[in-house]
């Protein structure tokens, strides 16, 4: 949270979310209740339930610890406690951790994340074990109402110009050009940018592999595991509390402590 940059992402995210639902339900969807109101009322429901998981899904993502190794804990008592024969024991020298197996050093929350991915300002957190579930379900989220938010102005154009403008909004229709195309230019920069980032994130978990160690060429040392389960590792056992930033899945994890200077 001390990360300038992060915190005016987060405050940046929440605007476009407002403002995404302020066009779609006060210029599009309420106007056209008056004319087609169950077409509204369906639309302003799943709108808002997907805005509203985003939402959730980003405060989650952002204030979940996502994996996060104790500053300052390779003392000579835990190393004497943690050694064992034939075991290699890691250290990290930036922040003085006991560092488990895949765990990397972030230079911007200055600590060491287990199974870390990548740092993300738009969350201002780490992507890393413990909460790349609910960081999955933002970009999730966020595609959904972006690529809604299209279908929806271009449906909202075509019954203006076929009204002649007349009843199509509260607002003048400069105004409301001006509003929906504002909206056409977020929601489309954020299909693809989540889309994108949606598609690499999964594609990580099936394969087992983080984003920093796909850049760093990392040739994978550890058990590899099914597709599926490698799935269940960030998401769970199969149910609806996949799609749910509410729960939380239990983890199996080894904690496999390392030590080394990098």
């Amino acid at each position: 949270f001390q990360d300038i940059c992060g915190i005016v992402c987060v405050i940046f995210t929440w605007l476009l979310i407002l403002f995404a639902e302020f066009v779609v339900n006060r210029v599009i969807l309420f106007p056209l209740g008056l004319n087609y109101p169950v077409f509204s009322a369906i639309n302003i429901i799943i709108f808002n339930l997907f805005s509203f998981l985003a939402f959730a899904a980003h405060l989650r993502t952002m204030l979940s610890d996502p994996g996060a190794v104790p500053r300052g804990n390779a003392t000579k008592e835990l190393i004497q406690l943690n050694y064992k024969d034939a075991q290699t024991l890691y250290k990290c020298p930036k922040c003085c951790s006991i560092k488990p197996e895949r765990a990397h050093h972030c230079s911007v929350c200055q600590r060491c994340i287990r199974k870390m991915d990548h740092h993300c300002p738009w969350v201002n957190n780490c992507v890393g074990e413990n909460n790349q579930k609910y960081f999955v379900l933002f970009t999730l989220y966020i595609a959904l109402i972006s690529v809604h938010a299209l279908f929806l102005v271009l449906y909202n154009f075509s019954q203006c110009v076929k009204n002649e403008w007349r009843d199509c909004s509260p607002y003048s229709p400069p105004a409301t050009i001006v509003l929906l195309l504002f909206l056409i230019f977020e929601a489309l920069l954020f299909a693809i940018f989540t889309i994108i980032m949606l598609v690499t994130q999964v594609a990580a978990i099936i394969n087992d592999q983080t984003g920093i160690e796909q850049l760093k060429k990392e040739k994978p040392n550890w058990e590899p595991k099914s597709r599926w389960k490698n799935l269940q590792a960030v998401f769970g056992r199969f149910s609806l509390t996949w799609f749910s930033p509410f729960t939380q899945p239990r983890f199996k994890t080894k904690f496999n402590t390392h030590f080394y200077s990098v």
